[in-house]
């Protein structure tokens, strides 16, 4: 019998330029970046989402964006962790690192970056998501009980926030 899997996609809020010469594994979030991961984070928590798991691309952007969410969400930190893989990832990577999750776990938010991210959304999606944007989440809901049995057609709700929707 099948159950159901959901699946967060979170792009990391917006990016700081403000220091050059600093790799872009390191770049950190802007003010405004931060004030949108507390703001997504509590529309989440107001709709009831919580994701059981938190994996994060080790990006400074995409980790701190992650940890926001954490604690705004009160998901413990030792259900946060870090995958290199999803930084400059892929759409294989990103995936097999969905199925590779415990199917114990009912729900999982990843956090990275475009475009990977959205293309690996549109994978699940008859209605193409054109961008992500920065601190959009999509949330997928699937009828299955194994993640890496996630596909389109056993999609069965789907819901796109970000920041600037509906303002």
């Amino acid at each position: 019998m099948a159950s159901e899997k959901i699946l967060y996609i979170g792009r990391h809020a917006k990016s700081s330029w403000d220091f050059p010469g600093r790799s872009d594994i390191d770049r950190p979030l802007a003010e405004r970046g931060i004030g949108n991961a507390y703001d997504m984070a509590q529309r989440m928590k107001k709709r009831g989402d919580k994701p059981r798991l938190i994996i994060s691309s080790p990006a400074n952007r995409a980790l701190h964006t992650a940890i926001i969410f954490a604690r705004e969400l009160k998901i413990p930190f030792s259900y946060l962790s870090v995958n290199e893989d999803l930084y400059m990832a892929g759409e294989d990577s990103i995936f097999h690192i969905i199925a590779g999750t415990d199917d114990n776990v009912p729900s999982v938010m990843i956090f990275g970056h475009n475009p990977d991210f959205t293309c690996f959304a549109n994978n699940f999606l008859n209605d193409q998501i054109y961008n992500i944007p920065t601190c959009g989440v999509v949330r997928l809901t699937f009828n299955v009980s194994r993640w890496e049995n996630i596909h389109r057609g056993k999609l069965v709700d789907h819901f796109f926030d970000f920041p600037k929707k509906n303002k």
